[in-house]
């Protein structure tokens, strides 16, 4: 079966994609994808030289913005259905738009679910995803959905620190089951940080829940935009009496002046994963895991017919 996989990245995760391919099978490269754009801005892509007829093929890109990333992964879809490949998967380690997985007040659409129709209409077979921002949106689709955990990572990463005196926290109230998960796994307290919005990325109130005092905190969430409830949150807490704040956040966006804001900011460390491409330049204070291993693992199961289950420790 292994004989009949091939793999491609689109251009936001190239290089992702060629961690994900060598755990796989180190004998494996991506194939030769590329993208042409004319003058006006449209683009096209190809998937390259090589038969895809009869082939399971994944297809291998972040959504982050901008949109461009995400129609090129459409288009990617198309080429290869239209191409006889036997089946298409797509293996998006950031899932953008997962953001708007409601209505959350009057005449706004529920972006998530047009992203998952889309990606069923493009011809995908299959969605291989990790730390949806709302877990629901695996019923946004009637196709197979592996959604994966980053704790797989970071869960081995932290308790290598041998931390003392741990608290996890949330930065909010919707990630107090991911906190909880993290301080059950790590044998540690747990603290919410409750906040109040004004609008998008604009917090009018925050309060802690959760003694935090003469405590290390771990700071736990799934996306860091332009890093601001973060940075607040890591503030609070020094206030209250800890003694340092790590942040623990899968998808690193990095949006605005986020670089700037986390290195003026209380927080010691942020530990995230490369489900989006890093400047490492800007910033001592990142560390970057990888989840190439990860996927790696989860497709070669996928592609054998093999549980997945081990790899979804945070739900266990």
């Amino acid at each position: 079966m292994e004989s009949k996989i091939k793999f491609f990245a689109g251009s936001a995760s190239k290089e992702v994609a060629e961690k994900i391919v060598k755990a796989f099978d180190n004998k494996k490269c991506l194939g030769d994808s590329t993208l042409t754009r004319f003058a006006d801005g449209e683009f096209v892509t190809s998937l390259g030289e090589e038969t895809v007829r009869g082939h399971y093929v994944f297809l291998i890109q972040s959504t982050k913005p901008p949109v461009d990333n995400l129609f090129e992964l459409l288009l990617m879809a198309d080429a290869a259905k239209r191409a006889s490949a036997e089946k298409v998967a797509a293996v998006i380690p950031y899932f953008g738009f997962a953001r708007q997985d409601r209505k959350d007040q009057p005449r706004v659409p529920i972006g998530a679910r047009l992203v998952a129709d889309m990606l069923v209409t493009a011809g995908f077979d299959r969605i291989i995803t990790m730390d949806l921002h709302a877990d629901q949106i695996q019923g946004f689709f009637h196709i197979p959905v592996d959604h994966l955990y980053a704790s797989n990572i970071f869960v081995p990463y932290l308790k290598s620190l041998d931390i003392k005196n741990l608290v996890i926290a949330s930065p909010d109230m919707g990630g107090s089951k991911r906190a909880k998960a993290y301080s059950k796994f790590l044998e540690c307290g747990m603290a919410i940080a409750h906040k109040s919005r004004s609008g998008p990325n604009q917090i009018e109130e925050m309060l802690i829940i959760g003694d935090v005092e003469n405590k290390n905190v771990i700071i736990v969430d799934d996306i860091l935009d332009t890093g601001g409830t973060l940075c607040q949150a890591a503030k609070i807490i020094m206030e209250k009496g800890a003694k340092s704040v790590r942040v623990v956040v899968t998808h690193p966006l990095f949006s605005k002046n986020a670089y700037e804001i986390i290195n003026e900011s209380k927080i010691l460390e942020v530990i995230t994963t490369d489900s989006i491409p890093v400047d490492l330049s800007k910033s001592s204070k990142i560390k970057v895991l990888s989840i190439g291993q990860l996927f790696g693992d989860v497709i070669n199961s996928v592609v054998n017919c093999n549980s997945i289950s081990e790899h979804f420790i945070q739900k266990s």
